[in-house]
């Protein structure tokens, strides 16, 4: 069960566990983020997919470490599960309704996930 922010000024829910993955993501300068509303969609893996990448596999690692510090202590969670972390070129990480994927730029343009999802609702968000 996830914990409530008692904070009146943040969003609850899916939308502050979102909201608090995307702070995490510019907190370590991810680029290109891109958020894909997927609850819309029939058959669709989760409800939300957050994607974002780094320019080196050092910070894409730093990316997906400071999402998963930032929900520990803004929501109290940890993600359901963890891949990639490894090679750093493509991590996933999972809080069941939203999938958090950073990318190593050449990696994102191989596998083109935006295109997959073409029809879902995205949201962009300024790279800082």
């Amino acid at each position: 069960m996830r914990k409530k922010n008692s904070s009146a000024l943040q969003p609850l829910g899916d939308d502050q566990l979102n909201y608090w993955i995307i702070d995490a993501i510019q907190d370590i300068k991810g680029k290109n983020i891109i958020k894909i509303d997927l609850r819309g969609l029939n058959d669709s893996p989760t409800d939300y997919f957050i994607i974002c990448e780094g320019d080196s596999s050092t910070q894409v690692k730093a990316i997906s470490d400071n999402i998963g510090r930032k929900l520990r202590d803004k929501m109290g969670i940890s993600p359901n599960h963890t891949e990639g972390m490894d090679g750093a070129k493509w991590i996933l990480v999972d809080y069941f309704d939203t999938v958090v994927h950073v990318f190593y730029p050449e990696t994102r343009a191989f596998y083109e996930i935006e295109e997959l999802w073409g029809d879902a609702k995205f949201t962009q968000y300024e790279n800082i």
